[in-house]
Parts: C-alpha cells; structure tokens; sequence
C-alpha cells in the first residue's frame, strides 16, 4: 500500500527549528503519513528536536537535498561524499530510513555539453560507496532525475535507472511528475519501464501550484502506477513558499495561487482518490 508525503516546502520557505517543526506539526494535522525534509544544510540541522517533534506529531521523515554548486559530484567527488556522510548521519539521528534528491548534482550547475562517461561513472563509484554506507546507518537513498534546466547530469527516469543499476544495492529510482512532464513521452510508459527501481515520487503540477489544476497527465500516471502495483511513497511536493536559494535553483519567481494550506488539503485529498481509483490503497 502507498504512503503519502507532503515536502516541507509547501507550508515553508526555509528549514529551520522553529519552522521545520511548525511543518512538521501542520504536515500530521492535514493527515499525511510522513514529511519531507529539506536537509540542506545538514551542519545545522538539530535531529534531536525534529525526532521529538515528529513523534508529537505521530508522522514520519524522509530527507531529501541538492548538492551545493561547489559540491557537484563530477567537478568534487570528495566534497560530495562527505557532505552526502554527513546528511546521512543526520538522517538517521532524525529516525529515517530515507535519503533522496539530487544526490550527484548541483542544481543549476550547467557545462553546455551532455554528461561524459568520466562524469557519470564518477558519480556511480561515489554513490556505491555511499550506498554501502547508508546501509550501515539503515538508509535507502534514492536519485531524482530533474529536467534538463536545472542539470544535466540525469533528465529521464531511463536514463538514471542505468546508473542506478551500476551501482547495485541500496539505491532507488526518485522520479517527479514535474520534471518528467518536460523529458518524457508521457508517464504510462516510463514508469513501467523502470518499475524494477522505483520507489519515489513527488507529485508535482506542471506550474508547481495545486496537483490536479495544471497540465500533467494524471490519467497515465495513475495507470503507469496501477500497472506496476506502486508500494512505494508518493509526496506532495510544491513550492508555496519561495526562499532566494530555492528560486536561483528552480527558477520559481512567483509563488503559486492557492494557499500552502489548500496546496495541502485539497492536493492530499486528490493524491488519496487518484491512489484509491488506481488500487494503490
């Protein structure tokens, strides 16, 4: 049966802990099973107070992150995987089992020629490692594949399932109806061609605002999903408040119409009816 998220980001701007745990809170009372956390900065992140928050709450965490521009994985594999050894300490001093997002890449960070063999077999022998070791912590990390605007290390669920496949255990598809909404043929097919290694999704509008009101083809979706029997997350994600380093990294210069609480209402309500529709629960 699915688990739904809704990404912290639709009630805040910036994680901090008095915001992150205002979410937290907000996230259990609209009735979702778990909140994803934006751990950006995980130096300054205190587990401790977030964990007690979350048990309040009676939700649980997923953790998700960008790399920052001077950590992308192909120009410093070092900085990454320390940066990447930290986050997952921290993900599991908060109680999770997951880590997901752009794990091998800078948002935004661009070279004007596609991903060369070097680059991409850099980020698989870093994320091998990595992987071995948020196993020792009782972490899965995910890689999100993210349209070509904002990387373009990894653009097609395909495409990153490859990578995902060198690597081997302990490491999971993440893919997002927003991106895939600019790179794929559709959503029925790509789904099910990569149903061996989904286990993430962030259910995204085409314009970021309210799931339902924009342009993505939930019909496929929802029967990709069905075909596959989808046993996996599916987390609300929109952006209703904009921070400087979100909107530099997204380009998100206006904030959607509708309320974060609407967002969040009336998008987990039209996740549970499509999920219901599709057997999912």
């Amino acid at each position: 049966m699915v688990t739904f998220g809704c990404h912290a980001f639709v009630i805040i701007g910036s994680w901090d802990i008095d915001s992150g745990n205002h979410a937290i809170r907000l996230v259990g009372e609209y009735g979702f099973d778990l909140i994803e956390i934006p751990l950006l900065k995980p130096a300054e992140f205190d587990a401790a107070s977030h964990r007690a928050a979350l048990a309040q709450a009676g939700i649980r965490a997923v953790c998700s992150l960008a790399l920052p521009r001077e950590l992308h994985m192909p120009d410093n594999p070092e900085g990454a995987r320390a940066f990447l050894i930290e986050a997952l300490d921290k993900t599991a001093e908060v109680g999770s089992d997951f880590l997901s997002g752009c794990i091998a890449y800078s948002l935004g960070r661009l070279t004007g020629v596609p991903p060369t063999d070097s680059e991409r077999q850099t980020v698989i022998d870093v994320l091998r490692d990595l992987a071995s070791e948020a196993a020792k912590r009782g972490v899965t990390l995910g890689l999100e594949a993210c349209n070509r605007y904002e990387t373009y290390m990894y653009n097609t669920l395909e495409d990153t399932r490859r990578t995902i496949r060198a690597v081997g255990d302990n490491l999971v598809l993440h893919a997002d109806t927003y991106h895939m909404n600019i790179e794929e043929e559709g959503f029925y097919t790509p789904i099910v061609n990569t149903a061996d290694v989904l286990a993430y999704v962030h259910m995204s509008e085409s314009h970021r605002g309210l799931v339902g009101s924009g342009t993505i083809n939930w019909d496929q979706v929802w029967r990709g999903l069905a075909e596959i029997k989808f046993a996996g997350t599916l987390t609300l994600e929109s952006f209703a408040a904009i921070n400087p380093d979100l909107a530099a990294a997204t380009c998100l210069w206006r904030p959607p119409r509708q309320s974060s609480e609407q967002i969040a209402r009336e998008g987990l309500a039209f996740l549970k009816a499509g999920a219901a529709q599709a057997g999912l629960i």
